[in-house]
């Protein structure tokens, strides 16, 4: 079987040198989002697995992250992730695709199944809050959220207890690409649009929720109440997993996202 990083480089869009990477393959496509601490490199144990259960696997620095760069003589900045992808994917004549976003990703996930929904086979949302607008969650979110935990170092905020424990090989190189993460000065870009509990009440995409059993971030009730505003959407809550679900825990991670996937 070929290797699952056929092709790695940039792609010239409209306000950004978007880097890129992609497995090949005749599979259908599967695009993941990264989160916000972090870049494409952080799907590096999936990756492999989505290839070898014969999908086409493509991942991006969001502009302003990890190897992208902002480009303002060629488009307005700081875009939308949502337009990025967009732009990404007929860039590579991309048809119809599963989306995966991992917590940020999560956001633009949502952002992009209510732009075009048309466009996607499936949607996968994981230890994400979604960036959801409510002002009833947002007290409940700060009411539940432990005494400073803002300023808590970043592993502490999105690695268990257990992972950092009994695999400090791994730890370090999630450091290392959350280190290589949002660039200095660099904007976040915002939404395309609001996401609030109405609108994903008008998702009709098959949608599979998963969080963390140990996510402190986004613990797995947030997403509870996402699910309940999602028609006919599953629910996998993953064991001894925290909000780097998908570093954490790759094998659970790629077997329930392949089993979801091939459904539709």
């Amino acid at each position: 079987m070929a290797s699952a990083e056929q092709f790695a480089g940039y792609a010239e869009l409209p306000g950004v040198r978007l880097w890129y990477t992609d497995s090949g393959g005749d599979g259908v496509p599967v695009v993941l989002l990264h989160a916000n601490t972090g870049n494409a490199d952080g799907f590096q144990y999936n990756i492999p697995a989505l290839f070898d259960a014969g999908y086409r696997a493509i991942a991006f620095d969001r502009r302003g992250w990890g190897r992208s760069t902002a480009n303002p003589d060629t488009g307005p900045q700081p875009g939308t992730i949502a337009d990025d992808l967009h732009v990404l994917v007929e860039h590579l004549k991309v048809d119809r695709f599963h989306l995966i976003g991992v917590a940020g990703g999560g956001f633009a996930a949502y952002d992009y199944v209510l732009w075009h929904p048309e466009r996607l086979r499936s949607l996968v949302v994981a230890a994400s809050g979604g960036a959801i607008v409510d002002e009833e969650l947002s007290k409940l979110r700060e009411k539940t959220t432990l005494p400073g935990f803002r300023s808590w170092p970043p592993e502490f905020r999105e690695v268990s207890m257990g992972y950092m424990a009994t695999n400090p090989e791994g730890l370090k190189r999630w450091l290392d690409i959350h280190n290589n993460s949002q660039q200095k000065g660099a904007s976040a870009q915002p939404q395309r649009t609001p996401i609030t509990f109405e609108k994903l009440e008008t998702i009709r995409v098959p949608t599979l929720l998963m969080p963390g059993d140990q996510d402190i971030q986004c613990p797995p009730w947030v997403m509870r109440r996402q699910l309940a505003h999602i028609p006919h959407a599953e629910f996998i809550v993953l064991p001894e997993a925290s909000h780097s679900i998908n570093w954490e825990q790759p094998e659970a991670f790629n077997r329930n996202v392949v089993e979801f996937i091939r459904k539709h």
